[in-house]
């Protein structure tokens, strides 16, 4: 199992963007797919999932309202859109298969700060 997210970087507050993760090496389109973040020296902390046709999402509660999980099967990506982030969305950001994130792969650090 691979899965390899990007699309982080420095944001200001405010500011949006949209986060990518390729999967790799598993039947894609039979799982559920999750973002999970930590922040420094927080817990992981589920960001968002997505049932395996993209019919269905789940959100946390930090981030409702203002965080968009997508999927294409065709392409074996999920994606994460953000707005109106803020200094506590600070984390490195993680996709996983399950909403522990126990399987996931390397991950993608978001940076918001002026």
């Amino acid at each position: 199992v691979q899965l390899q997210a990007s699309g982080g970087g420095l944001v200001q507050p405010g500011g949006s963007l949209r986060l990518s993760c390729v999967a790799s090496g598993f039947t894609f389109i039979n799982y559920w797919m999750w973002w999970v973040r930590q922040a420094p020296g927080k817990n992981l902390e589920i960001v968002a999932g997505i049932s395996s046709l993209g019919d269905r999402q789940n959100y946390g509660r930090s981030v409702k309202g203002r965080a968009t999980i997508s999927r294409n099967n065709a392409n074996n990506t999920v994606y994460l859109q953000m707005t109106h982030l803020n200094p506590e969305d600070t984390a490195l950001y993680y996709c996983s298969r399950d909403p522990n994130g126990v399987d996931r792969g390397q991950g993608t650090l978001v940076t918001v700060s002026s």
